[in-house]
């Protein structure tokens, strides 16, 4: 089998982390886990118009959705699965992975990827964890994942940040030694030897679509499909504000909201710079394929030890 990480990578990956805006970290101070049946429900309706953008591009991409917004929004759900896209897991209930301890976050991947197949009546192999926030401090939630039944993360998000990201942590896949998961990274890129977020999010909000492409492109050169990710929310300029919340964070919620959705269809609709954006199974294939290999050597030997 070719090497992944020396192949042609035409596609790159479109990911959608489905939550609410009021699910978001950085309004925890002022917004507690109570109060979150008070706020008004936009997910569905933001979702559905990403749907569209991805509809009238062509492209396919993959959903990373909370379990506690798949109870309350099935329907959803279903269309994801029905229009060819990936369903994958955010966490049951959007917890930071690095405030549970191994049984609390067994149970709450375990509770959200059965919610989400008995839902959308197809098997969920990826997840994505709150606020990228499988770092130093959890070394052990890809034992977690494993055992759970997931084939892959992508939790990392490689850089210096006040509220997430691990700076130390591979720019590119990699499987990870303990548990064997691979973990696919959010894109970022070497500038003057620091890491700069190229992946989307605020990111894509603040920038000029031309240089995210050109970070992207610069990913791709390096023989990895870009990862890219936005939230329903970053598309919904009319969403409630949030009184009371710090000034640094309504900055960073709300900067780039009003274009978001058009520059997402330019992205989306053009290609560039990838033929072709789709789910995150298609873009990581070869790395998937072998760590699928791995896992079956692996028992295969096991299987031969033990007879």
């Amino acid at each position: 089998m070719m090497d992944p990480t020396t192949a042609a990578v035409p596609y790159g990956a479109l990911t959608i982390d489905v939550e609410e805006h009021f699910h978001v970290h950085a309004f925890a101070s002022v917004i507690q886990r109570a109060d979150w049946p008070g706020h008004e429900s936009r997910v569905e309706a933001n979702t559905d118009r990403i749907l569209q953008v991805f509809a009238d591009s062509g492209a396919t991409g993959t959903f990373f959705t909370l379990g506690c917004v798949a109870d309350d929004h099935p329907a959803l759900i279903r269309r994801i699965v029905e229009a060819g896209h990936e369903l994958a897991s955010h966490g049951q209930g959007h917890y930071a992975v690095f405030n549970q301890n191994r049984e609390t976050f067994f149970e709450d991947v375990r509770r959200s990827r059965m919610t989400l197949e008995d839902i959308g009546g197809v098997p969920v192999r990826g997840y994505r964890a709150a606020s990228f926030s499988i770092d130093e401090r959890s070394p052990w939630a890809y034992e977690m994942l494993a055992e759970a039944g997931y084939s892959y993360s992508s939790s990392s998000h490689p850089i210096t940040h006040d509220l997430y990201g691990d700076p130390d942590a591979p720019r590119h896949p990699f499987r990870e030694p303990s548990a064997g998961m691979l973990e696919i990274p959010i894109t970022t890129l070497l500038w003057r030897g620091r890491r700069i977020p190229a992946g989307g999010g605020g990111f894509f909000r603040m920038f000029p679509l031309a240089l995210v492409r050109a970070n992207m492109a610069r990913m791709r050169a390096e023989g990895v499909p870009p990862n890219f990710y936005l939230h329903p929310w970053e598309i919904d300029p009319g969403q409630p504000r949030i009184k009371g919340a710090p000034l640094k964070s309504r900055l960073r919620h709300t900067i780039g909201l009003r274009g978001c959705e058009s520059k997402l269809r330019k992205l989306a609709v053009d290609g560039a710079p990838v033929k072709r954006w789709t789910r995150m199974d298609e873009a990581y294939h070869g790395w998937l394929d072998d760590l699928h290999a791995n896992r079956s050597a692996h028992s295969d030997r096991d299987t031969t030890l033990a007879g």
